[in-house]
């Protein structure tokens, strides 16, 4: 699976966190507590806005992204110890915020027997997800692709959950099928699998804005493996 330049994958600047990870592991086993989190800032700044837009692509509320990255964040600090440089930094944390994420939802349906929406329509929510301008036309235009957009996502948020991560950083972020596999761990072909799933299914569920999936695999390539 090919990667094009305009998705929002890891990239050389990644390279760059690993790098900073592996110089704040090394201040943290020294006791080195304050420098370590002076430096930690930069890894924030760098992975933040990739970090909420993948939570909201599963959470779908604002605020619970705010937390579900913040805990994310706190996390990938108290574990840096254990944080093995061979591995890019942006796998390895891209892994914890969907387990975070995947545990919110867990939580939520555990407490909540009824159904809940999709969507916060909100004017408090700030969609992370389909931050694109509108390319000319009317309100009414951007109105009726704003809900075709709404109606992909709703899609995607009933695809299990293996075909949903696959499909989100791979379609969505632009990671390869080795990034992804690492992140899920699974082996890359399975992850192949697990995309062609979500896409035949996303067909499906969409109906007739079935050439909303076809535009976002357009920029992958996902085939029948």
């Amino acid at each position: 699976m090919s990667r094009q330049t305009s998705l929002a994958g890891p990239s050389a600047d990644t390279d760059r966190d690993t790098i900073t990870a592996g110089e704040i592991k090394v201040l943290l086993t020294r006791g080195d507590t304050a420098q370590a989190r002076e430096r930690f800032e930069e890894l924030v700044r760098n992975q933040q806005q990739r970090a909420s837009r993948i939570a909201y692509r599963y959470l779908r509320n604002a605020a619970d992204v705010d937390d579900a990255v913040q805990d994310a964040f706190v996390k990938a600090f108290v574990h840096l110890p254990s944080f093995r440089q061979e591995l890019p930094f942006v796998v390895w944390f891209t892994r914890i915020v969907i387990n975070g994420c995947l545990d919110r939802l867990k939580a939520k349906n555990r407490s909540r027997r009824w159904v809940v929406p999709m969507f916060d329509s909100s004017a408090s929510d700030r969609d992370f997800a389909e931050q694109q301008p509108a390319k000319g036309g009317t309100p009414e235009t951007a109105l009726l692709a704003k809900e075709r957009q709404e109606h992909l996502s709703a899609a995607v948020q009933r695809l299990p959950e293996r075909q949903r991560t696959a499909l989100i950083l791979g379609v969505f972020e632009g990671y390869t099928a080795k990034e992804i596999s690492t992140v899920m761990g699974l082996n890359e072909s399975t992850v192949r699998v697990h995309q062609f799933r979500a896409v035949r299914s996303l067909r499906k569920l969409v109906g007739n804005d079935r050439w909303l999936v076809e535009q976002q695999i357009d920029r992958e390539g996902v085939r029948q493996p």
